[in-house]
């Protein structure tokens, strides 16, 4: 959710790291980011799961790559 809040609101994604126990907007605010991106019309709560679930796997393995830390590859990726 803390994703997909800051790329609705045009944030730099680069440098953004997903902050553990922290909590954001509303249960209503976060459905409606889910249900917005997760790519089906009128999705069931399996599909949501699923959608939430590999955007969580996805992302986390994204934070641990050197190859996506800012500080590592400084603008030679930039967008990648």
């Amino acid at each position: 959710f803390q994703y997909l809040k800051r790329f609705e609101q045009g944030y730099n994604l680069d440098t953004f790291c997903y902050e553990a126990r922290s909590v954001e907007g509303s249960p209503a605010e976060c459905l409606q980011l889910f249900l917005l991106h997760c790519g089906i019309t009128d999705p069931s709560w399996s599909e949501l799961r699923n959608f939430t679930w590999f955007l969580n796997v996805q992302l986390r393995d994204c934070e641990a790559s050197v190859f996506c830390n800012p500080d590592f590859v400084q603008d030679t990726l930039q967008g990648f």
